[in-house]
């Protein structure tokens, strides 16, 4: 208490003072991880309540609840004050990690309270995906389970390297040392085998306060630190980054007037002066630094973790989501890498689907490969897996759309970590750690050509379609395709026609039809389209594709307004009905696996440049119906 005092006292005598002793106490971020119930959230009460930094009409309340459960001072249920699933529930909203802010005279404090539900891990690297410690509990009773070790793995590979290990609930076991010494053992040998080499356990009770702000005359055989001594103590090597070259991601260009032009964002590793040369990435252009610019006025020279915007002596290209720089010490460009991937989502991942991918400020369009090994969090094994489920944890190839700069999660966490984003629904499904590029990616270079596709169409007097025919199993596809070939080729127009069936004949005779073949499929299909419209040829397709992602993914890959989305509506039971080639019948007699409209899902347009309903009209009426759409 006598702390409280001497902070009120100065607040009272000097309030400048105050705040610039506040101003300039280190920051600590660190977030509370383990299983369901370890007592996470009444940990967080606890330091909040003794460290008497909580608000008062908050106090008030944890009061009150107190004695309206007819419970007395130290044993306030402090779970009511931070439970963040308690505010999902009653405020109906998800809530991904709950912040909570404290102080000390030593020391200022960002805490993140993280679900223990394995549903949620994905909240929990969020947390610690900017924390400078975890604190690991554990329940005293239960010991070491399997998300107390998917957690410490998390919180390792995301590069934390201050652990605390807070075995709870001393007061449950009588405070018993033998019990604790083994569940400290018990976790020692997890932590060497997956590379921790130093942790602090302490043995604590965060409802009877126990060695967390200060010494517990119950356990007298403990005479390591208390929670709170190590939280303020512990030494964080906060101007590492400063002394890495230079590196700046720029969130985004800010021109308020024509005379006026900088590059904004918050420095990630090293310092920039005036007059220093940088590099611009993936561009690769140069230019020196003319001005430092902050809300507090110019800067000679800026360091990691300020906020600043950069004025270059040169008019460059450059652009929200590219890197500045060190001119002589750039980051690595690539479009393929090795990365740790952490599935998030509900929904298997799909090898060979495109998602965004976040990486800072720039997102692009990538593919995950399959993965080359999944994580077996208890023991360290590498298993064989085909793809991920929620809350794995695999190493996998990753290929982008186009280069980004980007550095190793080792080397820098902003430059190298990323998020992976579903691009129907809009959901973080996963997260990642690039390790390193891929050597295929800085060996193999596009070959520039002379003919140029518009030289191909010309050629050809014509201008290259892509008409994408989806729809169901039996459907008609492949009879109007033919249609429409037929009627453009007395037309004297170039075409080729690609059919699903024809297809897995050669080019994709080695896929199957699982969700992961049929979108590997379709991206191989794709890219045969594509490089026939670079030819200058109209290209007809028919295949169920029956995903609007892959979908999607083929019409990014063309040329705005080259793919035409076609979908042959035919309700299922009238393409049952016609079951021209028996597979409906398999499929419903168990025979025929992964077949679509009965045991895997059909994805339908939702708008569809044409829509035949084959209910309504003949193949040739359909086939007329495309040509006029097609050619006016």
């Amino acid at each position: 208490m006598n702390e409280i005092y001497r902070t009120d006292a100065l607040i009272a005598e000097d309030i400048d003072a105050y705040l610039d002793l506040h101003q300039h106490k280190t920051m600590l971020r660190f977030i509370t991880c383990g299983s369901v119930d370890d007592g996470k959230s009444t940990l967080i009460g606890r330091l909040l309540y003794d460290s008497k930094m909580i608000f008062e009409d908050q106090l008030a309340t944890l009061e009150a609840d107190s004695k309206r459960v007819g419970t007395q001072g130290k044993n306030i249920d402090f779970a009511l004050l931070v439970d963040g699933l308690a505010a999902e529930r009653e405020q109906g909203i998800t809530i991904d990690v709950a912040y909570r802010f404290f102080a000390t005279e030593k020391r200022k404090f960002i805490v993140a309270d993280t679900p223990g539900h394995e549903q949620y891990t994905r909240n929990m690297v969020t947390g610690a995906s900017t924390a400078d410690l975890a604190v690991i509990l554990i329940d005293a009773r239960k010991g070491v389970l399997t998300q107390t070790r998917r957690h410490s793995y998390l919180a390792h590979l995301v590069g934390i390297r201050h652990l605390v290990l807070a075995v709870n609930k001393m007061d449950l076991i009588g405070y018993d040392p033998a019990a604790y010494d083994r569940i400290v053992a018990d976790y020692r040998a997890f932590a060497e085998s997956i590379g921790i080499v130093d942790f602090t356990p302490i043995p604590i009770s965060g409802l009877a306060g126990d060695n967390i702000t200060s010494r517990s005359a119950n356990t007298p055989w403990y005479d390591g630190p208390i929670l709170m001594e190590h939280l303020e103590t512990v030494e964080l090597d906060q101007t590492q980054d400063q002394h890495k070259p230079f590196r700046m991601q720029v969130q985004w260009v800010n021109r308020p007037n024509l005379d006026f032009r900088g590059f904004a964002g918050t420095i990630a590793a090293g310092h920039v002066s005036v007059g220093d040369e940088i590099r611009v990435l993936p561009s690769g252009k140069t230019s020196r630094v003319a001005r430092i610019v902050t809300m507090a006025g110019d800067l000679d020279m800026a360091v990691a973790g300020q906020a600043v915007t950069l004025c270059f002596a040169d008019e460059i290209d450059c652009s929200r989501g590219q890197v500045v720089t060190e001119a002589k010490s750039p980051v690595e460009v690539a479009d393929q890498f090795e990365a740790t991937v952490i599935w998030m989502d509900e929904e298997d991942l799909i090898p060979g689907r495109t998602y965004w991918l976040k990486l800072g400020p720039q997102t692009v369009s990538a593919t995950v490969a399959a993965p080359k090994y999944q994580v077996n969090v208890n023991t360290m094994e590498h298993l064989a897996a085909k793809t991920l489920d929620l809350n794995a944890i695999g190493v996998a190839n990753i290929t982008t759309d186009r280069d980004i700069p980007f550095a190793p999660y080792e080397e820098n966490r902003d430059l190298g970590g990323f998020i992976l984003i579903d691009k129907m629904t809009n959901r973080t499904v996963g997260a990642g750690l690039i390790h390193f590029a891929l050597r295929r990616a800085s060996n193999i270079h596009w070959q520039a050509t002379d003919i140029s596709r518009e030289h191909h169409a010309r050629m050809k007097h014509q201008t290259p379609k892509v008409l994408w025919m989806t729809g169901l199993s039996g459907s008609g596809k492949s009879t109007i395709a033919n249609l429409v070939e037929k009627k453009l080729a007395r037309m004297n127009r170039h075409t080729f026609l690609l059919d699903g069936d024809n297809v897995r004949h050669g080019l994709n005779k080695d896929l199957g039809f699982t969700d992961a073949d049929r979108v590997e499929n379709i991206r191989r299909v794709g890219e045969v389209a594509k490089l026939m419209t670079d030819a200058g040829l109209i290209v007809i397709t028919a295949f169920i594709s029956p995903f609007r992602s892959e979908r999607e993914m083929v019409r990014s890959m063309m040329h705005p307004g080259e793919f035409v989305e076609i979908f042959i509506d035919t309700p299922l039971e009238e393409a049952e009905r016609r079951d021209v080639k028996g597979l409906y019948a398999k499929a419903r007699a168990g025979a025929l696996k992964n077949f679509t409209g009965i045991d895997s899902p059909y994805e339908a347009p939702d708008a569809p440049q044409i829509r035949i309903d084959t209910t309504q009209m003949t193949a040739e009426e359909a086939a007329e119906l495309i040509i006029a759409k097609l050619i006016p």
